[in-house]
Order: C-alpha cells, then sequence, then structure tokens
C-alpha cells in the first residue's frame, strides 16, 4: 500500500493492498476501501464507510460524516457504501444513514464535481454526475444516468427519475419524473431528448415516452393516477415507457412535477 507518512489509518480497517492514501488523509475504524482506488490529502474516511474499486476521492473530502439531523444520536452505527468506480473531486461530503444498520449509497460510475452534498439515507444510481455545489438534502433518490447541474439544490424526500436532467441553480421540491428536463423552482421543461438519443435509445422507445408524456400531462388530472390508469390500460410497450410510469404511480411524500403550460 501507498500511504503518506503523515497519513492516520486506524488498524481496524480493510484497505486492498494497491490503495494510494495522501498526507494527513485520516481512515478511521471499520472502513473498507476496493483495489485500485486513490485517496488525496487531507480526506476524511469516517467509521462504517464502505468504498469500491477504482475510486478517486479527492481533497477535503469527507465521506461518512454524521448526519445534519439535530435528533440524531452518534452512536447509532450506520454508515455509506459507494460503488465502483467513483470520482468526488475537491471538498465534497456524504454523510452517513440516521437508522441503525443502514446506509447512504451510491451507486457505480458516478462522478460529483467540487463541493457537491450527498445528505444522510440518499439513494444513488449508477452513471449519476453531479456538478459543483450541487445539494441534495436527506432521503432523496437519483436515478440511474441523471445529471445535476451546479448549484441546484434537491429538497428532502424528492425522488429524481433515470435519466433526468436538472439545470443549475434550480430548485427542486417535487419529484423530477424519469426522461425529462427541468429548471428555476419545479419548472418541468419536456422530456430530455438529447441525452436519450446519447444514451442510444431506439426511436420507437423515444416515440412511446413523448406519448406517454403527453397522456401524462395534456389532460387536466393527477399525474399518479393517470399513470395508475395507463398500467392498468398496458399502454407501455417498452421497458423504459413503463419506467416512466411506474414512477408517476409510485406512493410518494412529493407531488409529481408538472410542465408550467401542460404537454
Amino acid at each position: 500500500m501507498k500511504h503518506h507518512p503523515t497519513a492516520v489509518i486506524n488498524e481496524a480497517t480493510r484497505l486492498a493492498d494497491d490503495v494510494t492514501v495522501g498526507a494527513y488523509a485520516v481512515i478511521e475504524d471499520g472502513v473498507e476501501i476496493g483495489s485500485g482506488t486513490v485517496i488525496r490529502e487531507h480526506v476524511v474516511i469516517r467509521a462504517g464507510t464502505i468504498l469500491g474499486k477504482e475510486c478517486i476521492v479527492d481533497a477535503n473530502t469527507v465521506l461518512g460524516g454524521l448526519p445534519q439531523d439535530l435528533s440524531f444520536d452518534p452512536r447509532i452505527p450506520s454508515g455509506v457504501r459507494i460503488g465502483d468506480n467513483v470520482t468526488f473531486r475537491e471538498g465534497c461530503t456524504v454523510n452517513r444513514a440516521t437508522y441503525e444498520g443502514q446506509f447512504t449509497e451510491i451507486g457505480n460510475n458516478c462522478y460529483f464535481m467540487a463541493t457537491a452534498h450527498v445528505g444522510h439515507d440518499c439513494k444513488l444510481g449508477n452513471n449519476v454526475i453531479i456538478a459543483n455545489t450541487v445539494l441534495l438534502a436527506g432521503w432523496v433518490t437519483v436515478g440511474d444516468h441523471a445529471f445535476i447541474s451546479g448549484s441546484a439544490a434537491v429538497h428532502q424526500f424528492c425522488r429524481v427519475g433515470e435519466s433526468a436532467m436538472i439545470g443549475g441553480v434550480a430548485r427542486v421540491a417535487q419529484d423530477m419524473p424519469p426522461f425529462c428536463i427541468m429548471a428555476e423552482r419545479n419548472d418541468l421543461v419536456g422530456l430530455n431528448l438529447i441525452g436519450l438519443r446519447r444514451r442510444g435509445f431506439p426511436r420507437e422507445t423515444i416515440k412511446e415516452l413523448k406519448e406517454l408524456y403527453r397522456l401524462i400531462y395534456a389532460v387536466n388530472g393527477r399525474p399518479r393516477v393517470l399513470a395508475e390508469a395507463a398500467l392498468r390500460d398496458g399502454l407501455a410497450k417498452t421497458d423504459k415507457g413503463q419506467c416512466f410510469l411506474e414512477f408517476m404511480a409510485a406512493e410518494s411524500k412529493k407531488q409529481v412535477m408538472r410542465p408550467r403550460g401542460g404537454a
């Protein structure tokens, strides 16, 4: 292992043989770090953090810090679980879960730009990109391939769907549907067509998503109720169409976002 002599690594850790640890980094007891991962200078990795293979954790990042919850008891054992090939740029923070034995979770191939924050009990999928100074409050879920632009803030318990794109400095206080774009405050713009094409979605899938989007938003009704009816009628013929309707129909603490002027 390539450890700088000033790094503080507690004894009860499980680090792969080829992990690199930079100057003045602190790794607490009970941390697990996979093969090929690089820990830069002044990083702090708290107890209960599991970090996968081939990750990069840049300077001044803190993984596994206490939840920012005034009622939380620090004696509760919980943690953070992070997948493979995840990059944290300078100054990121990821808080551990609030419930005993639970984890704040981040999938594989995610990229966090400088000073991004992931609150306690968040669940992030794979291939998620989080830009500079993004703030995710507690219990936020983010689907695969989502992109959250700089300085956006996501309120607690909100869901961000697969391949969703959130604009810079946006304020997200409602559920953000998959495959869509939003900006400003809960302003749903439409489908993320450029992102879907870049992911290689077939034409028939994009066509169906357009039809389902219009179905949900072209009438003056509750998106959740309309989605439930569409699922019962078997209107989704593709996996992504099914995903779109299931997201809309799911029980949630938040309302589903709407476009200002309809579909």
